[in-house]
């Protein structure tokens, strides 16, 4: 469809008439299952980062610190404008991805995260178990599937997957029965090598979390048991095996609004945009060295989805740990400012979690939907190798629409 030119709203400070490129979905262009890689725009014309970022007609992995600490520090009320207009075109913002998360094995991790209960380092009171089995996993997903969840995720604390043959194992079977069932599979298992990750794409893994959890500078001060940099390269190793790569941070850990800027930045310089950014709030447990740390201001967790929103205008940004402790208002502000997705259930790996009901209903009294899985990026190109074809686009959105766009024809503790 060819772009139209319309009037841009009112209190952006840009050019009267902008072309914009309408989307309808997380993406309208495939993107290679081997390598994830998008080719980044040229260099923008315009001197404002704000403005190339209301007006960009795509990802791309070139930003400076300076350009979204410029974005990040406008004032709120126009960067929440800005992000949710750039949500709308390339997102439906009545569409939200319902994601249930399962601690398949709990608590004895050997490193010193100084947010997570889990960690053996620390008396939380929580007690080691052994990984569970795995029909016991296909039973929660199964639970999960029927109160709309699409996409299922699997957690084990552990520091990396180095002599757990047996348990790569029985997890590559609990991935392989929930995409039987016609579900996303998500696992976060701590550091994994090149083979590991293959081994796992072979078996249908959809994504794989890894946080970087804050910025490069800040993280010495929450993590010591492993560097910034062993980070990235389990992030490396996923994205070069073809699985979608999760991986966001964690707000409240001390840090510095610079922090923020600077974690959105190494997200958004990979060598592909991650397929979802979470954003996690802080729920403090006792007996961790974060236990008695006060709760993150709202206008933080609001500013930082915003400009993720803007600097990653085709990522899933999900809003994860800490979002039962919002009210429901506070919910729908990050909604409209361009998070679509969230953890629903019965528990976030050893905290609380908002329930199937409770969402159920306020996204009956908000106009929202539980996204479907060819909406996502994952769904998409498993729709595509089914049917032996490349990912088509979706119909153009129009901005502001309230339609949903129709399917392709292709197609810490208790931190995530």
């Amino acid at each position: 469809m060819v772009p139209r030119t319309v009037p841009r709203p009112f209190g952006l400070k840009t050019s009267s008439l902008v072309h914009y490129r309408l989307f309808g979905t997380v993406v309208t262009t495939p993107i290679s299952p081997v390598s994830q890689q998008q080719t980044p725009l040229q260099t923008p014309i315009s001197s404002s980062s704000f403005d190339n970022a209301i007006n960009a007609t795509g990802p791309r992995t070139t930003w400076t610190r300076e350009q979204i600490a410029e974005i990040y520090n406008k004032p709120l009320i126009d960067l929440t404008f800005a992000a949710a207009s750039v949500h709308r075109r390339f997102h439906n913002p009545a569409a939200i991805q319902m994601c249930t998360l399962m601690n398949i094995k709990t608590g004895g991790c050997s490193e010193d995260c100084s947010y997570c209960a889990q960690s053996s380092r620390y008396n939380t009171g929580l007690k080691a178990t052994k990984i569970v089995d795995v029909e016991s996993v296909l039973e929660a997903a199964r639970v999960a599937k029927e109160n709309g969840s699409s996409r299922f995720c699997m957690g084990a604390a552990w520091r990396d997957m180095r002599g757990r043959k047996t348990n790569l194992k029985n997890i590559k079977e609990m991935v392989k029965g929930v995409r039987s069932l016609g579900m996303e599979a998500c696992v976060t298992l701590g550091m994994i090598n090149a083979e590991q990750a293959k081994e796992l794409k072979d078996a249908g893994l959809t994504a794989y979390n890894h946080n970087l959890d804050t910025s490069r500078e800040h993280y010495p001060s929450v993590i010591t048991t492993r560097s910034y940099d062993e980070r990235l390269a389990t992030i490396g190793n996923v994205q070069n095996a073809g699985i979608h790569v999760c991986t966001g941070g964690i707000l409240g850990l001390g840090e510095k609004p610079e922090d923020h800027v600077g974690l959105i930045h190494t997200v958004a310089t990979l060598p592909a945009h991650p397929e979802s950014f979470p954003v996690n709030a802080l729920v403090p447990i006792k007996g961790t060295p974060l236990g008695e740390s006060q709760a993150i201001s709202f206008d933080t967790i609001l500013r930082t989805i915003s400009t993720a929103r803007l600097v990653l205008p085709t990522t899933i940004i999900r809003l994860a740990a800490g979002r039962h402790t919002m009210r429901e208002e506070k919910q729908m502000m990050c909604f409209m400012a361009g998070a679509n997705a969230v953890f629903t259930g019965e528990k976030m790996l050893t905290t609380a979690c908002n329930g199937w009901e409770e969402d159920k209903a306020m996204f009956e009294k908000w106009g929202l939907r539980p996204m479907e899985s060819h909406e996502t990026v994952g769904g998409q190109q498993e729709l595509s190798r089914e049917q032996g074809g490349g990912v088509q686009n979706e119909p153009e959105f129009a901005l502001g629409s309230t339609e949903s766009p129709r399917p392709s024809q292709a197609a810490s503790a208790t931190i995530l």
